[in-house]
């Protein structure tokens, strides 16, 4: 699990294109996925707070902090641009972030409710992906989408690194070796 700071270090153009989608109208805000305790998905729209240290969200007491309290897994996704279906995706593993300080710098930074009944959660990056998608003129009124994808894995972890970026309509993700 590398923080978002080990990622954003390893590949910083990933990095900044998955931060400038995350943060494209202002503060933060994606669509956070967390497992149900019955082991389904629950998503809700939330404001995450990226840094140079770490990519983190505030998260109210809801079913969805007591998902990421009881498992941590998560999936965070852009919300959509206007201009185009450009994408970011991260996925890892949340974890309460404990120390006062840092706690008290982000609730500052990204003026957190001082009196709300919130948790501030770290997100490792597992998985990082990026899609583009150039609009190109296919026929006479048509337009085609050719996206370019750049998926981004832990290499810490067992699969080796992919970074390439390749169209999605080939149906496969080239990796190369960590």
């Amino acid at each position: 699990m590398a923080s978002w700071s080990e990622f954003a270090a390893d590949e910083p153009r990933l990095a900044d294109g998955i931060r400038l989608l995350m943060q494209q109208y202002g503060p933060g805000f994606g669509y956070l996925a967390t497992v149900r305790a019955d082991g389904g998905p629950r998503v809700h729209p939330v404001s995450p707070v990226i840094t140079d240290d770490g990519l983190y969200c505030f998260v109210i007491d809801s079913p969805k902090r007591r998902d990421l309290e009881r498992d941590g897994r998560y999936a965070l996704h852009s919300f959509p641009p206007e201009e185009s279906d450009d994408e970011a995706y991260v996925a890892g593993r949340a974890r309460p972030v404990t120390d006062d300080a840092t706690v008290a710098r982000l609730a500052f930074a990204a003026r957190a409710a001082p009196h709300a009944d919130w948790r501030l959660f770290e997100f490792t990056v597992d998985v990082a992906m990026l899609a583009r998608r150039e609009q190109a003129v296919a026929g006479p009124s048509e337009l085609a989408s050719h996206p370019a994808v750049q998926v981004w894995l832990d290499p810490a972890g067992a699969t080796p690194q992919a970074t390439r970026p390749v169209p999605a309509s080939s149906g496969r993700h080239h990796r190369r070796a960590a």
